[in-house]
């Protein structure tokens, strides 16, 4: 189940919302279904061992988090 990302044409809000089958999505601040869908970022964590054995976590982008947080670090999954 994706979810997607988008910007209403009628009130430009941005937001993210979850997809189900064949719905259509509508903006949650006024309710048009005129949207125009925006491309996503994809993120990644690659985790591996350094020259010297140590571990290193690697991120996409290094302004960003794990996707699933907002949050600057997150214990879980090693960023930060």
């Amino acid at each position: 189940m994706p979810i997607y990302e988008y910007t209403c044409n009628s009130c430009k809000k941005e937001f993210e919302i979850l997809v189900l089958g064949g719905d259509t999505p509508a903006c949650p601040g006024c309710d048009s279904k005129e949207l125009s869908r925006l491309l996503s970022r994809c993120g990644f964590i690659s985790k591996s061992t350094g020259p010297g054995g140590e571990s290193q976590v690697t991120a996409s982008s290094a302004s960003s988090a794990c996707g699933s947080c907002s949050a600057g670090s997150c214990a879980s999954c090693g960023v930060g």
